[in-house]
C-alpha cells in the first residue's frame, strides 16, 4: 500500500512545481514603467522625478497618421527624507506599480552632486529591479526635473535621446563617455580610481522646453546637449572639463573610437583634419628612488579628411612631418588632461589602480594619501605615435 502513495505523492509534488511560477505576477497594465530617474536635493529633502512610459502614445508616435496625439512619457515628482520614501509617496500620484526593471537612465543634479552621490547608489544596489548597466549623467547647472522635463523631436522619449546622444557622440568625437551604475558602484571600492561621467544641459529656451511646440518646429527652442565630464573625488563633485582637455582623459582611459584632430602646419592655423579611426592606449607604472612613474603609450591611425594648405601628399617626408604634428597634438591634450586632475587631486584616469596591480606591497602604504599626496606630483609621461594610413582620393590639394 505504501509502494503505490510514491507515484501519487512525486505526481502532485510536479503539479505543485508548476505553480510556482505564477505567485508573483503583475499584469502589464497594473505597472508604470519607469524610463528615467531624477535626483535633486532641496533643503534637507530628496526630489525625486520619474519619466513614465506611455505605451499607447509611443506606439502612436512611430505610426504616420495613426495613433494618440499625446505626449509618449508623464512625468512625477514627489519629495522625502529618504529616496525610498520618496519613492513610496509617488504612489499618490501615480495609478500603477512603479516598475525600475527598464530604467536605463539616472540623472544628478549638480548641487547634489557636489554633496555627494554615495547615497544614491546604496539604494539603487540593493533594490533588486534596478539595473547596474543603466547609465548615469549630471545635470549641469540646473536640476534633474529641469532635464527631463524636455521634450525631444526625433527620439521621443527624452531618455532614450539622452543615450543615444552619449553613445553617439563617445564614438565619432571623443569628449563624452557613458558611464554605468555598476562602474561607480565598483570605484568605490578602488582606492586609486575616482569616477568620472557625462553631463547635459538644456540649450537654448527652458521656458517652453516641457512644450508640445517644442517637438512641432524645425528647429526646437530648447535642446538636450551633452556637455562637459564632471570629475569626482571620495563621491563629490570637484570640478569639470571639457572639450579638448576632456578628449585628453578618454586617451588615456582608452575610450577613443573615433575622432578628428586638427592641427597647425607652418603658419596656418587649424591647416589639417586628422580622422582616427583606430585608437590603442596602454599605461605601465614603475618604481623610482620609492616613487611611481607612469606611462601613458598611445598608438592611432587615420586619415587626411581636409586639408587647407598645399600639400604634397605623394611626398614620404611631407607624411612623415605631418605624423609627428599630430603626435605632438594629442600628447599636449593627454597632458593638459593629467594637469585638470592633477589640479583638483582627483585621480580619474585610475593610475592607482596600475601601480595597485603592478607593486601591490608598496601601494599599501601609498593607497591612504594617494589623491592628496602622491598623484598631484605624480611623473606622467606620455608617447604618442600617429600613422597616416590613407590621404583620399586627391593625392594634391586645391590650394597651389
Amino acid at each position: 500500500m505504501k509502494i503505490k502513495r510514491y507515484p501519487f505523492l512525486i505526481f502532485m509534488l510536479f503539479i505543485c512545481m508548476l505553480l510556482f511560477g505564477c505567485w508573483s505576477k503583475k499584469e502589464l497594465r497594473d505597472l508604470a514603467l519607469i524610463i528615467a530617474v531624477g535626483i535633486d536635493k532641496k533643503d534637507g529633502k530628496y526630489i525625486s522625478t520619474f519619466q513614465v512610459v506611455n505605451p499607447g502614445n509611443v506606439a502612436g508616435a512611430t505610426q504616420r497618421g495613426g495613433g494618440s496625439t499625446g505626449l509618449p512619457v508623464a512625468l512625477y515628482t514627489s519629495t522625502g527624507d529618504t529616496l525610498v520614501e520618496a519613492s513610496r509617496k509617488a504612489s499618490k500620484q501615480i495609478s500603477r506599480i512603479p516598475y525600475y526593471a527598464h530604467t536605463n537612465l539616472v540623472v544628478v543634479g549638480e548641487e547634489l552632486a557636489k554633496e555627494g552621490i554615495q547615497q544614491i547608489f546604496d539604494v539603487v544596489e540593493r533594490n533588486p529591479q534596478f539595473r547596474p548597466t543603466a547609465n548615469i549623467v549630471i545635470a549641469r547647472k540646473q536640476t534633474a526635473k529641469q532635464l527631463l522635463s524636455v521634450l525631444t523631436p526625433v527620439d521621443k522619449i527624452p531618455a532614450n535621446q539622452m543615450i543615444k546622444t552619449l553613445e553617439l557622440t563617445e564614438m565619432m568625437w571623443g569628449e563624452n563617455v557613458g558611464t554605468r551604475l555598476r562602474e561607480v558602484i565598483e570605484s568605490f571600492s578602488l582606492a586609486g580610481k575616482e569616477v568620472i561621467m557625462s553631463s547635459f544641459h538644456v540649450d537654448g529656451n527652458r521656458k517652453h522646453s516641457d512644450d508640445q511646440e517644442n517637438v512641432r518646429t524645425m528647429e526646437p527652442t530648447a535642446r538636450l546637449r551633452a556637455s562637459e565630464l564632471a570629475i569626482f573625488k571620495r563621491g563629490k563633485l570637484v570640478g569639470w572639463i571639457g572639450k579638448e582637455d576632456a578628449r585628453g582623459v578618454l586617451w588615456i582611459l582608452d575610450k577613443i573610437k573615433q575622432t578628428v584632430v586638427t592641427v597647425d602646419w607652418k603658419e596656418e592655423k587649424e591647416a589639417l583634419s586628422y580622422k582616427v579611426v583606430r585608437a590603442k592606449t596602454k599605461v605601465t607604472a614603475q618604481l623610482r628612488n620609492g616613487k611611481p612613474i607612469i606611462f601613458v603609450t598611445v598608438a592611432t591611425e587615420g586619415d587626411i579628411g581636409e586639408t587647407f594648405v598645399a600639400i604634397d601628399f605623394t611626398d614620404p617626408k611631407q607624411i612623415v612631418a605631418l605624423e609627428k604634428v599630430m603626435q605632438q597634438e594629442i600628447k599636449a591634450e593627454i597632458e593638459k588632461a593629467v594637469h585638470v586632475a592633477q589640479k583638483k587631486k582627483s585621480d580619474i584616469f585610475g593610475f592607482g589602480e596600475v601601480v595597485h596591480r603592478t607593486y601591490p606591497k608598496e601601494w599599501k602604504k601609498m593607497k591612504k594619501m594617494w589623491n592628496d599626496k602622491y598623484f598631484p606630483k605624480l611623473d606622467v609621461q606620455v608617447k604618442v605615435e600617429s600613422f597616416i594610413r590613407r590621404t583620399g582620393l586627391r593625392t594634391r590639394s586645391y590650394i597651389q
